[in-house]
């Protein structure tokens, strides 16, 4: 009983953590949406919304090297010259899972399957996001992502074609 006592005094001591509610729920799925959906509609002011002033952009486990520190404007700015290059994308975003909720603070992780087509040629893989998040007047903002690539199949060599066929400005 003692023992139980004092754990229940140290709990109350740290305090509880934030449960998510359905507006922090909605809020954070709304931001993991508007990345994936954005980008796939060419709606890069709804993709910039979706992120705070600056960003970090892991996807080490696709092609190596390290962690992007880079403003929001900077990140959507390659994404709006480079994905125009295939002829279509489908970032389908899925399980969005609240792992850790403070105050302004998220944590949050989802599956992805993300298809890139140009002709009749695709490259598709898939895996899982992890997202840290900041709540900025009242509106969830994602300030980190990294991106775990679990498998792929078809062409990868698409990447260098979509390049070369994007828009130069």
């Amino acid at each position: 009983m003692k023992t139980a006592m004092i754990a229940l005094a140290a709990l109350l001591a740290l305090g509880q953590p934030v449960v998510a509610n359905s507006n922090d729920e909605r809020g954070i799925s709304t931001a993991i949406t508007a990345i994936a959906a954005g980008a796939d509609r060419h709606d890069w002011n709804r993709v910039r919304g979706a992120f705070t002033e600056t960003v970090t952009t892991d996807y080490t486990s696709l092609w190596g090297g390290d962690p992007i520190t880079q403003s929001s404007d900077e990140l959507v700015a390659g994404w709006s010259k480079f994905l125009p290059g295939f002829d279509t994308t489908h970032h389908m975003v899925t399980n969005h899972t609240i792992t850790e909720i403070g105050t302004d603070t998220a944590l949050a992780e989802a599956d992805f399957t993300a298809t890139h087509r140009i002709d009749e040629d695709f490259w598709v893989l898939g895996g899982r996001y992890t997202y840290q998040l900041q709540k900025l007047d009242g509106i969830w903002k994602i300030s980190s992502l990294t991106m775990l690539s679990t498998w792929e199949t078809g062409d990868r060599g698409l990447v260098n074609k979509a390049a070369a066929r994007a828009p130069n400005d």
